[in-house]
């Protein structure tokens, strides 16, 4: 969470704007709230357990270790 004193401080700027500007304002921490990126509960996400099966995932975790695990020092 954001310090008290952030917040404070965003209270008291807010404070010395004119209306108008108190409406941009808020229309623009709107707009970020609503621009933020929105998650889902792990719970949620239960249901998927154990939905891969064991050759799958070995597959998978090789084809990381195969292509990713590596450095080309040449492509820098």
């Amino acid at each position: 969470m954001v310090e008290a004193t952030v917040k404070e401080q965003i209270l008291s700027d807010l404070e010395q704007l004119s209306p108008e500007l108190q409406v941009r304002a808020a229309e623009l921490v709107h707009g970020l709230v609503e621009a933020a990126p929105k998650g889902i509960p792990g719970r949620d996400l239960l249901r998927f357990a154990g939905a891969i099966d064991a050759e799958s995932i070995r597959e998978m975790e090789e084809a990381i270790e195969d292509g990713c695990e590596r450095i080309d020092p040449e492509a820098w």
